[in-house]
């Protein structure tokens, strides 16, 4: 028996341990070329002729300056315009300027950081599996769309229902309120005599101190010695659940997801630029990081601006999102000695940061600010605004995608 034992683990267990071996073996060296921080000879020396560090340092620090100055004015005025006529989030002009960065927004998702993250991952210095087997850069932005549908349905939901709870208490306090006020018979009386505080008709209207003070149109029946009928019509209404509130919800988990999908890629393109020492990198990347940080900004804006937040948070929101590429910028120039952008490990780094980006900023762009904006009933009964909206919807996408030429 032992005889038999001994020669089924000679012929199967030693034969599934070389291959578990084997395979164990081909993952360490695999994912030990992936994560190497030495660079790509081809990429170093295609870069060598525009090396200059001095002038490189120079252009990242006007980068800084100019791209802190478009975040701010872009996210900046939408907040401030909302005091003025012209520029309140229920203008048309508004309504356009968000269309065009909405198609900003678009581009630089499936023009810019898709392409990249696809360029990073399937990058011959790579190991040729799994990363030139697998399109690793369309699943990683999809994977990243589905789960930003996700943040946003929960999102959604937790705000819905903090709004109905909040809803409820106003309902109870205002039913409380009302409670005060109330209408008590009189003795019939002479003609045109009346009592104080009596209306027309014969009732007395007793307010109490803390009743709901609103304008009110009454109206009674003109009966002699009964309780007259009150009826209270308000000069404004309170909707409770209504569609305002619902929109509301929306604009407010729209502006924070939003808000991380262009953090996130805005960093990353901060960190790109920043360790670059490539004069020839960074000129067109100052261009096209100024205009793609204003439209952002507006776009951003705009929706934290319809969310209606407090001063505080809407300030902390925007100076948030303004500061993000110059701080990447920051912390590139920092990590520049040794930090190599041509490596394994900055590749594949890079090119998953890209993918997760490219898929948030799609999504957002399509579903929370395309389809929203033109799939309403504002824009389906102004044709005049529809085909504004559109022209600059296409032409925001197609100079964002344009820039593509030079960064």
């Amino acid at each position: 028996m032992s005889f038999i034992e001994d020669l089924v683990r000679f012929f199967f267990m030693d034969h599934i341990r070389q291959k578990t071996g084997s395979f164990s073996d081909t993952i360490m060296l695999k994912l030990s070329q992936s994560i190497s921080s030495t660079a790509c000879g081809s990429a170093v020396d295609e870069m060598e002729g525009c090396r200059d560090n001095s002038a490189a340092l120079t252009l990242k620090i006007v980068a800084i300056s100019t791209i802190l100055i478009a975040g701010v004015c872009g996210v900046g005025i939408p907040l401030v315009g909302k005091k003025h006529r012209f520029l309140r989030t229920d203008s048309n002009l508004f309504f356009t300027a968000k269309a065009f960065a909405a198609g900003v927004i678009l581009a630089t998702g499936f023009v810019h950081m898709l392409p990249g993250a696809t360029s990073s991952l399937t990058n011959p210095c790579l190991p040729k599996s799994p990363w030139l087997k697998f399109p690793f850069a369309g699943f990683i932005a999809m994977m990243a769309a589905l789960s930003t549908l996700v943040v946003d349905f929960v999102g959604t939901q937790y705000y819905e229902k903090k709004q109905e709870k909040q809803n409820q208490k106003d309902q109870t306090d205002s039913g409380d309120l009302v409670s005060e006020s109330a209408i008590v018979p009189v003795e019939p009386k002479p003609r045109n005599e009346k009592l104080f505080g009596e209306e027309e008709g014969g009732a007395i209207h007793i307010v109490g101190m803390h009743a709901h003070a609103a304008h009110h149109r009454h109206s009674h029946s003109h009966e002699q010695g009964d309780v007259r009928e009150h009826s209270h019509g308000h000069s404004h209404s309170h909707s409770f659940g209504g569609g305002d509130e619902e929109g509301g919800v929306r604009h407010i988990v729209v502006s924070q997801v939003l808000e991380l999908g262009i953090v996130s890629h805005s960093i990353i393109i901060g960190v790109s630029l920043g360790v670059s020492e490539s004069s020839c990198t960074i000129r067109p990347l100052l261009v096209a990081l100024s205009f793609h940080q204003f439209f952002e900004g507006f776009a951003l804006g705009g929706c934290i601006s319809q969310a209606q937040f407090s001063s505080m948070r809407s300030t902390a929101m925007a100076t948030f999102f303004a500061i993000t590429t110059p701080l990447g910028i920051g912390i590139g120039i920092g990590a520049a000695s040794s930090y190599d952008p041509h490596s394994p490990r900055a590749l594949v780094v890079e090119g998953i940061l890209d993918s997760i980006s490219a898929g948030i900023l799609v999504y957002m762009a399509l579903v929370d600010l395309i389809a929203a904006d033109f799939l309403s009933k504002r824009l389906s009964c102004n044709t005049r605004l529809q085909v504004v909206s559109y022209l600059a919807l296409f032409l925001g996408a197609g100079l964002m995608s344009l820039l593509a030429i030079w960064a």
